[in-house]
């Protein structure tokens, strides 16, 4: 796998970049994702969903 660019609703949040034969490693570019920064992920569909839990959680902390 090459680098591959992450999005959440439609906005580039990231990137993925392979680490370690077959984890990924995310690069945040966005400041509402940069918690998960530098974190390793076993898939893309992971990484997702670390993303979607992460801004569900921050946007109720915010109401």
């Amino acid at each position: 796998m090459s680098k591959q660019v992450i999005e959440h609703d439609g906005i580039p949040v990231g990137i993925a970049v392979p680490h370690n034969s077959n984890l990924l490693r995310f690069i945040a570019v966005k400041f509402h994702v940069i918690d998960l920064d530098d974190r390793v992920y076993p898939s893309v569909s992971d990484l997702h969903a670390a993303i979607r839990m992460h801004v569900n959680a921050s946007h109720s902390l915010a109401a």
